[in-house]
């Protein structure tokens, strides 16, 4: 009788188990940790935003993968976890950008508009007949003269932070985000910290595989693939490939 009881708070998205929990958030939170990683970093001339793209498949193009967007000219986003459910998060953010211009006449605040798809996740845990969205956003902006990173999780969570990371390898990151910033960092350092926390955590990454953006003074900024090729090369980043066997070789 329990395990059948355990089963029905397991399918409801909007039931809370005995223990407080809701289930279907915890679940959507294991489907972000399964993603790719993304990094935010805050400096004190701008937002850094790096995450890795890496193709499932030699046959695909890697510039479809789109884990970087900008949502509007100050303000933009990195995700993890669904890619699909992502997308549509990231196109709401980008209405409520442009409502809030058409309304106000001004730029949204990067608070304020962390906090209009927060609202709008968090609906997803409430309602009956919804599942809550699996994947997770990084929200870096530059507003009044300052930069800032937000977070947002299934949940419906709305987190500030200085740096943090979201996807798979989440715990290696972060540790490494804890030990090296510092308030005195700058945006070519912040760019630095972000690569290095990628590549720290994955082996196998090439330049190829990374996406970077960065938001300041100027607005929002993508680099190309040439440029973070460039940026890794300077950082000695890249893991040399092994020497091959002289069996592999014959």
């Amino acid at each position: 009788m329990r395990g059948n009881d355990q089963q029905a708070y397991d399918r409801g998205t909007s039931l809370f188990s005995p223990d407080g929990r809701i289930y279907q958030v915890e679940y959507a939170r294991e489907a972000v940790s399964r993603g790719a990683p993304s990094v935010g970093v805050r400096t004190s001339d701008g937002v850094v935003l790096a995450a890795q793209a890496q193709a499932s498949s030699s046959l695909m193009e890697s510039e479809s993968i789109e884990k970087l967007h900008k949502l509007d000219d100050h303000v933009g986003t990195a995700s993890a976890g669904h890619v699909a459910d992502a997308r549509q998060l990231i196109d709401y953010a980008r209405r409520m950008a442009q409502g809030n211009r058409l309304r106000y006449r001004e730029p949204v605040g990067v608070e304020t508009l962390t906090k209009y798809i927060t609202d709008h996740i968090q609906e997803n845990t409430q309602r009956g007949g919804t599942r809550p969205y699996g994947a997770a956003l990084l929200i870096g902006g530059y507003e009044n003269g300052a930069p800032r990173l937000f977070g947002a999780d299934p949940s419906g969570t709305p987190h500030e932070w200085k740096a943090t990371a979201i996807g798979g390898s989440r715990q290696q990151i972060q540790e490494l985000l804890e030990d090296e910033w510092s308030e005195e960092l700058t945006l070519d350092d912040g760019i630095g910290l972000a690569l290095r926390a990628l590549f720290e955590a994955n082996d196998e990454l090439t330049p190829d595989d990374v996406s970077l953006a960065t938001i300041s003074e100027t607005g929002y900024a993508a680099f190309t693939a040439d440029e973070i090729a460039e940026l890794v090369e300077e950082l000695d980043l890249e893991r040399d490939e092994p020497a091959a066997d002289e069996d592999d070789e014959e």
